[in-house]
């Protein structure tokens, strides 16, 4: 009877350097790089649409670039800060120009995220007891954010004419609330009118987030603070806004940021020069850019706005980081 020894070399265990380890390292970067792979075309348009564009206008401010540069704007001669100096120049007539437009932006913005913000979370709150047409009204409240926005905006402008318009027939001819039919789309009557039309067309947005978040709330909670005598209002101040601090907190900056920029809403509302009452940063931007052909202190102004997006979204997230972690504490 023959004996087999085992050789060396089927008896010693594969190492990593042997064939069988390399076989497996392809596919796990395969695996691993699928991922990035696909998401580069995302990737490659996202450079292409948005950060090309910033960093060449970024490049402009700091050029002397007017309409006598248009054809080629790689030949306009550089201007250093001088653009940025004019803009924040408060004492002149681009300056305070400027200035004038951005306290309108601001007080603008707070209004509207703030009264959209309230009417979609109170309209969110009212819509979670179940009662016959709570799905078509729900419906009915997206409609004005599901309408496109030149739709939109273009029949509020229809309703705001001073003579046939919807709103002076109700408020002057059946209500009887003024003296006279109101001009708004020009004067000071035009900022209520611009804000109308955007808390109009963003309530429903803020309606639709706090929605989806009240799912989240066990009915429970509301059940033990019933039994408790607790009422409507100190429910929702106890139960409903507590929990939905962290659906806010994205809800605020979102409509901020959306507002601040909003450029379609004022553009369709008014044309190109909008009133001074309404005189938006976005607006303004664009009559500097487009219609007094001085690309590059435009270009200017777009940094500095996109300079304080920057600030404020920064400090915004530190303070709202900073409440959480006292609120989990």
């Amino acid at each position: 009877m023959t004996t087999t020894v085992p050789t060396e070399a089927a008896v010693r265990p594969s190492s990593p350097g042997t064939a069988s380890g390399p076989r497996r390292r392809p596919g796990r970067i395969r695996r691993i790089g699928l991922p990035y792979l696909l998401l580069l075309p995302a990737l490659l348009l996202e450079l292409l649409v948005h950060l090309v564009p910033m960093v060449i206008g970024m490049v402009m401010s700091f050029k002397e670039l007017t309409q006598f540069y248009i054809r080629d704007w790689t030949t306009a001669p550089w201007n250093g800060l001088e653009n940025y100096s004019v803009s924040v120049d408060f004492d002149a007539p681009v300056g305070a120009a400027l200035l004038h437009s951005f306290l309108v932006t601001v007080a603008f913005t707070l209004l509207s995220v703030a009264l959209c913000w309230l009417i979609g979370t109170a309209a969110a709150i009212f819509m979670q007891d179940t009662f016959r047409g709570r799905g078509l009204l729900r419906a009915l409240f997206l409609v004005p954010y599901a309408l496109p926005v030149y739709t939109a905006v273009i029949t509020w402008v229809f309703m705001f004419q001073h003579d046939n318009g919807l709103v002076n027939h109700v408020l002057h001819d059946q209500l009887g609330l003024t003296d006279k039919p109101s001009f708004w789309l020009i004067g000071d009557n035009s900022f209520i009118a611009l804000l109308t039309v955007s808390v109009w067309k963003g309530w429903p947005f803020a309606f639709l987030i706090v929605m989806a978040g009240l799912q989240n709330i066990p009915k429970e909670l509301y059940e033990a603070a019933s039994l408790d005598g607790a009422g409507l209002w100190q429910q929702i101040r106890r139960i409903t806004l507590p929990s939905l601090r962290p659906v806010n907190q994205v809800l605020v900056l979102v409509l901020f940021l959306w507002t601040f920029n909003d450029f379609n809403t004022p553009y369709v509302l008014f044309g190109k020069t909008a009133p001074e009452a309404a005189d938006l940063i976005s607006v303004h931007i664009y009559q500097a850019s487009f219609v007094t052909w001085n690309f590059g202190t435009g270009s200017a102004m777009s940094v500095l706005l996109l300079l304080f997006l920057l600030v404020v979204t920064g400090v915004y997230l530190v303070i709202t980081s900073r409440g959480r972690r006292t609120a989990d504490v």
